[in-house]
């Protein structure tokens, strides 16, 4: 043992296989049926529990460990029985107590049973309450119902003695169109349930309910009546009684058209024969005044192309030229399109400062009241009555006054401007109404446009054919600046063409390209009457130059009737810078056109000699300073705008130059040529003297 100990060290416990060789086992025990397989399987099993562990470790047997604990469970048993036997007279008191609990709980089981019995009762009766206390809920709440219903009826069918004393001797206002409302409900409460038409209560009131509506009915048609009545006094301010009166009572309409339908149609009726006399009578009597405000702007023989010098013996004098001029001219007509919102003008104060207008005035004035007064009616119409379809029944009337009026004023009017101006206004106020998004005058603007175009395109013809049939001698007059009539056409054409920036309306474009072709063809033909070429050139730059500077007013961005022009005006001052410098520098020119350009090394023609240029040198030192100065008199004379004459001249002073310059060129190529150095002018000379003139620009 002490040798083991040795080499593995201490054991925390006992081998169990000495132990277990120790066991000795008795002969009752040993018998065959038992084996001892597996035990020392299960020995190794407890080497793991501390009590057998424990009891190995003291080196004891199995077999004494045994007794022992057998001896001692014998002597806990007998230290039970002395505590038993101590503790017996309180175990009988307790006995006795329990006992007692016992009965207690058997009567208190007794108790609880009847309560439960009685609990169970109790609760049958507490359903069978509930069931009444439903029911007679249930009957409640259609009692409730049925009263509710029962007075609604009482109330909706009594007629109060407060009502009747109303309706039949109080006075239309406020309170009466309340009371026109509570009667209306009645009567509808009476024609709408087929249970209530049955009941006698109703047999009783409906009489009552019957008067009380014909009653109704006949005073408030009374009363409407004497409110239109007062709608024809003279200067009655329409607008203003319809606003601040009629509009207060609009219920009695919708009474009247609920509970007494024809007496509406006949108060509509009224309305519209009413606000038509009175209406159309004011349109006619404002017709009537502007009348007196016209400014007769052109006639029949107010055309483009008439000659206006001569009068007959019968023909009516003139107005002076300020107040004719306006006939091609737009000057300030245009402002008119400017001043569409202003308010019409106030007769009586225009004819006080004896101001007279053009009709284009008086027409947009004429419009301006016309939309400001349908607007309004239309309006009232919608809101009173609840029918827009009745504005066109009371402005019958009114158009066919203004109709009769245009009707009379438009075969008689020659004045093209005027009626593109009354076109564009109309597109103008065609606008206005738009915005108000009010329709009533649609029909009537789209109208009268149709009828002003047919008219402007007629009077445009006149202007168009006068141009094309016009007496040539009888216009031409023996005078280079511009001609009347070719500053009326430009004028003219000026004014289309500025009342059409906005429009861009190509049939008016067409016209106005179909009125060019005629005045180039005019202009042609009187050009064709002077004598000299000269002056017909001279006479076409200044009527071009004029009709120019008149279209630029028009418009900065010029048009194809400017451009076109323009380049006539370049064409033709090409040609009379030519035969300005062929009157005063001919051999000159002459000579540098056919032989200038010639080459004398080159030339198979005689060549050029100092003979042949000699002259031609000596003369131009001679006299070139008169020549241009007779140039610049000739052009201050010639034409119209110095502007234009000033370019003119530099045109040409700058192509002498030019051919001066190819003759010193010339001479250059010469033989000899340098002899003739003493007398040629300086080019810087020349330049000099023109920069001269051009100070005067």
């Amino acid at each position: 043992m002490a040798e083991a100990d040795a080499n593995n060290g201490p054991k925390s416990f006992l081998d169990l296989g000495s132990f277990v060789g120790d066991l000795n086992v008795e002969d009752e025990t040993a018998s065959d049926d038992i084996s001892l397989e597996g035990l020392e399987e299960e020995l190794q099993e407890c080497k793991t529990d501390d009590v057998v562990a424990n009891i190995l470790s003291k080196g004891t047997t199995l077999r004494e460990y045994t007794k022992g604990v057998e001896n001692n469970l014998r002597q806990v048993e007998l230290d039970s029985i002395q505590d038993y036997i101590k503790e017996s007279d309180n175990l009988v008191s307790l006995h006795d107590q329990i006992r007692d609990c016992d009965m207690i709980l058997s009567q208190m089981e007794t108790l609880l049973s009847g309560f439960q019995d009685e609990i169970g009762s109790i609760s049958s009766d507490i359903k069978i309450l509930q069931e009444k206390s439903m029911d007679m809920g249930l009957r409640l709440k259609n009692r409730k119902v049925a009263e509710s219903k029962l007075a609604k009826f009482v109330e909706d069918i009594i007629v109060p003695p407060r009502m009747i004393d109303i309706i039949v001797d109080g006075e239309v206002n406020e309170e009466y169109m309340r009371t026109l409302e509570i009667l209306s409900k009645k009567l509808k409460f009476a024609d709408a349930d087929p249970m209530v038409k049955t009941s006698k209560a109703l047999k009783d009131v409906q009489p009552e309910l019957e008067k009380l509506r014909q009653k109704a009915v006949s005073k408030v048609f009374d009363f409407m009546v004497q409110k239109l009545y007062a709608l024809r006094k003279p200067k009655t301010n329409i607008q203003i009684l319809q606003q601040s009166i009629l509009l207060k009572y609009k219920y009695i309409l919708s009474f009247l058209k609920e509970h007494g339908k024809e007496v509406y149609l006949e108060v509509r009726a009224a309305y519209i024969d009413t606000m038509n006399k009175v209406l159309s009578a004011q349109f006619r009597a404002y017709i009537q005044a502007l009348e007196k405000l016209q400014l007769d702007i052109a006639t029949s023989n107010d055309l483009i192309g008439v000659e206006t010098r001569s009068t007959g013996l019968f023909s009516r004098g003139r107005e002076p030229l300020k107040n004719r001029s306006a006939v091609f001219a737009l000057g300030e007509r245009i402002n008119i399109l400017k001043e569409i919102d202003e308010p019409p003008l106030i007769p009586h104060i225009a004819e006080a400062s004896s101001k007279k207008y053009p009709y284009e005035f008086l027409f947009r004035s004429l419009h301006k009241l016309l939309m400001d007064t349908a607007s309004s009616e239309y309006l009232f119409c919608d809101d009173f009555f609840g029918e827009e379809a009745m504005f066109y029944d009371i402005f019958a009337g009114p158009f066919s006054v203004i109709d009769e009026h245009f009707g009379t004023i438009l075969p008689n009017s020659f004045d093209a401007i005027g009626l593109l101006l009354m076109i564009r206004i109309i597109h103008q106020h065609q606008l206005v109404m738009s915005r108000r998004r009010i329709p009533c005058l649609d029909s009537y603007l789209d109208k009268v446009n149709i009828a002003l175009w047919p008219r402007f395109k007629m009077v445009f013809d006149l202007h168009l054919n006068s141009l094309r049939n016009a007496n040539i001698r009888t216009l031409w007059e023996d005078d280079v600046h511009p001609h009347y009539v070719i500053r009326r056409y430009a004028e003219f054409t000026a004014s289309l063409i500025h009342l059409n920036v906005e429009y861009g309306d190509g049939q008016l474009e067409l016209n106005l390209e179909r009125l060019r072709m005629a005045v180039d063809d005019l202009l042609v033909k009187l050009a064709q009457m002077f004598a000299k070429q000269k002056l017909q050139t001279v006479f076409l730059i200044n009527n071009y130059d004029m009709t120019i500077s008149v279209l630029k007013e028009a418009g900065p961005d010029g048009g194809k009737i400017q451009q076109h022009f323009e380049e006539l005006l370049k064409n033709n001052t090409a040609i009379f810078v030519e035969e300005l410098l062929l009157e005063h520098f001919s051999d000159l020119i002459k000579f540098v056109k056919t032989r200038g350009s010639e080459d004398s090394s080159t030339s198979t023609e005689r060549p050029i000699t100092i003979a042949e240029v000699e002259l031609i040198v000596k003369d131009f030192a001679s006299r070139w300073k008169a020549a241009i100065e007779l140039m610049h008199n000739d052009v201050i004379t010639s034409f119209s705008n110095f502007l234009c004459g000033m370019d003119i001249l530099r045109a040409a002073l700058t192509q002498l130059l030019l051919y001066y310059t190819r003759l010193s060129d010339c001479i250059k190529r010469v033989n000899g040529g340098s002899t003739l150095n003493k007398d040629l002018v300086s080019i810087s000379s020349i330049m000099y003297e023109i920069r001269k003139y051009s100070r005067t620009f």
